[in-house]
């Protein structure tokens, strides 16, 4: 760790307050998505000539923004989403989350931002899942979505990187992504909108890309699908990811195709996890373009045997239905395919503790 951070320690100040368990207990039993939170938060604080300081994990509260604030005004600003689990025998475990600190630099690069030393986002990550150990909810789907992020927060308009920062990590305890469950996903082709382009932040994690996605996600529900795929920049021909996830085509020769990474597809931690598995089981895996016409004609011949989406929120969902101007197609029948629900069933078993994990990806916090 740099000279900078290596002394800096959290300090803990639990919250006054925290919620009963018996409310807590409550909303357990009817979890969404994102809306309930936990009682603590973990923040940093980063200062031009200072470096990183001012580590603890406090009560949950709302930030003082200067309504001047860089973030406000030229959005610089990234985050990260990873979730703690709790296993059958008891475990609080995390998934990959050196993978997690490690893009989270890579987005702070693109930004013009300060990189966070990964020992010091990884600690952060650890010090609050402690404190808020009770928040992660058992049983089937269930889970504590963490979201660690963070902004420009010098009061200055004028346009360079800010010299102050925010770095802050909240929880939030979670159901299924998608509702109803685990089950095939509606998907509309974006074939006007775009979401990020070569030599953009389409690989960076942060707000603007997803800003970017929300009105073509608008069009989706209007046309009764739950997610958009967005095409292309250039062309506006190639598939490249959903507005939150990375997408992937499993073939009649049992060969998977994924869209290849190129500055304009965000680095998915479960995409990489997923080619992993696939591969362990045998399959070829191929990172290669793959255009809007072969996907309609590969549905038509029975080449395209299966597809899904897939990402922290929602681990892996199989698309049944693809629509867009003109027309619709389903995939597998509209049904989840079989490779689609074994490495799904793979990937959950091992970040919940089920099954082995061979490349020692699930990390586990002792002590809670």
């Amino acid at each position: 760790m740099p000279a900078d951070t290596a002394s800096l320690t959290f300090s803990i100040k639990p919250n006054a307050n925290p919620m009963p368990a018996a409310e807590r207990a409550k909303l357990f039993e009817n979890l969404g998505f994102g809306t309930v939170f936990t009682d603590h938060m973990a923040v940093i604080r980063w200062t031009e000539g200072k470096g990183w300081h001012s580590a603890e994990v406090t009560a949950r509260a709302p930030f003082p923004i200067d309504p001047a604030s860089a973030v406000l005004h030229y959005a610089q600003e990234i985050f990260e989403g990873m979730k703690a689990y709790r296993t059958g025998d008891g475990r609080a475990v995390l998934f990959r989350p050196e993978q997690n600190a490690r893009r989270f630099n890579e987005s702070a690069r693109r930004m013009a931002m300060p990189e966070l030393p990964e020992a010091l986002f990884l600690e952060a990550v650890d010090k609050l899942v402690r404190q808020d150990g009770d928040w992660i909810p058992a049983g089937e789907g269930g889970s504590l979505y963490l979201r660690p992020f963070m902004f420009a927060n010098e009061a200055f308009l004028g346009v360079r990187p800010a010299r102050d920062y925010i770095f802050c990590v909240i929880a939030s305890p979670v159901g299924p992504y998608f509702k109803g469950g685990a089950k095939p996903v509606s998907i509309w082709v974006s074939e006007h909108y775009s979401r990020a382009a070569p030599g953009g932040t389409g690989a960076a994690k942060c707000g603007g890309n997803y800003a970017a996605s929300l009105l073509a996600q608008a069009e989706a529900y209007k046309n009764g699908c739950d997610q958009v795929v967005f095409l292309d920049a250039a062309e506006k021909r190639y598939i490249e990811e959903l507005g939150g996830m990375n997408v992937f085509f499993v073939m009649d020769d049992g060969s998977v195709v994924t869209p290849p990474l190129g500055g304009s597809i965000l680095p998915g931690i479960t995409r990489a996890s997923i080619i992993q598995l696939a591969r362990d089981a045998g399959a070829t895996v191929v990172e290669r373009p793959y255009t809007f016409e072969e996907w309609q004609a590969d549905a038509k011949s029975g080449k395209l045997k299966e597809a899904f989406a897939c990402g922290t929120a929602a681990v892996v969902a199989a698309i049944g239905t693809v629509k867009f101007d003109g027309g619709e197609f389903k995939i597998s029948g509209g049904e989840t395919g079989p490779l689609t629900e074994k490495l799904r069933t793979q990937l959950v078993g091992i970040q919940k503790g089920q099954t082995n994990d061979p490349h020692g990806w699930v990390k586990v916090i002792d002590g809670i």
